[in-house]
């Protein structure tokens, strides 16, 4: 017999024989369940060395422009000890006493959260086909974009970016070595934000929706994962089984967290957002997180619903498109689903 050289077939050997101790089963006590999964998350994700830097809210107001239909805010505030990080928050001009908030993440791109105010494009179509913010803004919503580390004015650059290649590949790759993760991090800057929203009485932050896009996705489900403030998700081209995306694939280094599929599948995750609204969008030809992954932890995440006795609660939608942000799904299954009066 002729022995064979496969160069990963011991980490295909391992996926595909997964099985992470803390997967949703049917018996189990839903509560206990769900406390163990968000501890071990804060702790898999790097979180909990975050606390310890944790710092008072200070933010400050850089910028106001008025367009009319809606007035926009450079806000910048200190996310931990010494740590600065950019958003926007666009507020409709509408005259009402308080707006539910969208927080709007961008996906992976170098413009970062600029897309989603209508800055980058290069035509007026473009612009505003990114324009997440603009588009909530549209919809009654005020909108919140925060820069996710790695993006936009929080990419590295000069020769750590050089070296590093992909604009968030150093920041990733730094934060492992320190007990943490950039999702981790991502994560945590976005509940600072939540804390930062607080201070405006404009601001209904009784209704919290957070969505994005393909990274910005995966950021949107993770911050609700960890923050119940967040009563709505709606991730999109994101959420799918790890085994047949992020494990099956080449993606970039910000998706990895070590040891995951020891304790968990993503489908199992939507434990920690159960009861809350869950609306996920998945483009039917999107090679980066295929359907059928995307089916399989949509079906875990149901299961988990049901048992959380909120089976209504969780929602996907199929888009026809591949890997993209598609406003004509977003907002309509948004407004219905999940109902907020504005």
């Amino acid at each position: 017999m002729r022995l064979q050289v496969k160069p990963d077939a011991i980490h295909d050997c391992l996926i595909k024989n997964a099985d992470p101790k803390l997967k949703f089963k049917h018996d189990v006590d839903f509560k206990t369940w769900q406390r163990d999964v968000r501890k071990k998350f804060i702790e898999l994700f790097g979180i909990d060395k975050i606390k310890p830097y944790e710092c008072p809210i200070n933010y400050e107001i850089q910028e106001e422009q008025d367009f009319g239909t809606y007035k926009r805010l450079r806000i910048v505030y200190e996310s931990e000890k010494g740590f600065f990080v950019p958003s926007y928050l666009l507020i409709p001009n509408t005259g009402m006493k308080k707006y539910p908030l969208v927080i709007k993440l961008m996906g992976h791109n170098p413009g970062g959260m600029k897309n989603s105010i209508g800055l980058l494009g290069d035509t007026e179509e473009e612009k505003y086909r990114k324009a997440g913010a603009i588009q909530a803004v549209e919809n009654g919503y005020a909108s919140l974009c925060v820069e996710l580390r790695g993006m936009g004015e929080l990419s590295t650059d000069g020769e750590k970016r050089l070296w590093g290649g992909a604009m968030c590949k150093y920041t990733a790759s730094v934060a492992l070595p320190l007990g943490r993760t950039i999702l981790g991090e991502r994560v945590w800057d976005v509940s600072r934000a939540i804390d930062v929203m607080e201070q405006f009485e404009i601001i209904d932050t009784d209704n919290i929706i957070v969505t994005g896009g393909s990274g910005g996705g995966t950021a949107s489900f993770y911050s609700a994962c960890y923050d119940e403030r967040i009563k709505y998700c709606a991730p999109l081209c994101s959420f799918c089984s790890y085994s047949t995306s992020i494990l099956d694939m080449y993606h970039c280094l910000c998706n990895y967290v070590p040891s995951l599929l020891e304790w968990f599948e993503m489908g199992d995750l939507a434990g920690l957002i159960a009861p809350r609204k869950l609306l996920i969008f998945a483009g039917k030809t999107d090679e980066a997180f295929p359907i059928n992954g995307v089916e399989d932890a949509f079906a875990t995440a149901k299961s988990i619903y049901k048992k959380a006795g909120a089976e209504d609660n969780v929602k996907l939608v199929a888009m026809d498109c591949g890997h993209s942000w598609r406003p004509e799904y977003v907002w309509p299954n948004v407004n219905e689903f999940f109902d907020i009066k504005k």
